[in-house]
């Protein structure tokens, strides 16, 4: 969360743009949301049950990519992972990458299995429904599919 200079006025922001914000003196950063809350799956993939039902092959797949994504990210330096990441954040600083993955590490910020755990997908629809953009809860049950993710953490 950043706090905009001289006006006490706040946003949530990205990294590295939380970070690049402060260091061009625009703001400061007051806290961090994945610090200050329990697991919060903001990135969450979607497919439909009909999609799911007829490519299973596909779905394990990616999940599989994920998982493998996930355990490399975990047992791999911030420098190893801002050389893999760093093109994609053009006109970014290879030194403020470090940084932010210093302190996402810290934080331990990132999930290492692809499992979408039942608090933290309440959470998350929390966070929409309050925000106004969510008018009714999705049950867990109905809509979360974690058969993919036992299988390659199974493995």
């Amino acid at each position: 969360m950043l706090s905009l200079a001289g006006n006490a006025d706040y946003v949530a922001l990205f990294e590295p743009t939380a970070s690049s914000t402060e260091i061009a003196g625009k703001g400061y950063i007051v806290a961090s949301i994945g610090k200050e809350t329990e697991e919060l799956p903001y990135t969450a993939y979607f497919a439909k049950k009909s999609y799911i039902d007829e490519n299973p092959d596909i779905i394990q797949k990616f999940t599989n990519a994920i998982y493998k994504g996930q355990k490399w990210v975990d047992t791999h330096s911030t420098e190893e992972v801002a050389d893999a990441i760093i093109s994609y954040f053009p006109n970014t600083e290879r030194d403020l990458v470090i940084t932010v993955l210093n302190r996402y590490k810290e934080i331990d910020v990132w999930n290492k299995t692809p499992y979408l755990f039942e608090e933290g997908f309440e959470l998350l629809q929390t966070i929409i429904q309050e925000a106004g953009e969510l008018k009714q809860k999705a049950p867990y049950d109905k809509v979360v599919n974690n058969d993919f993710a036992n299988a390659v953490v199974g493995e």
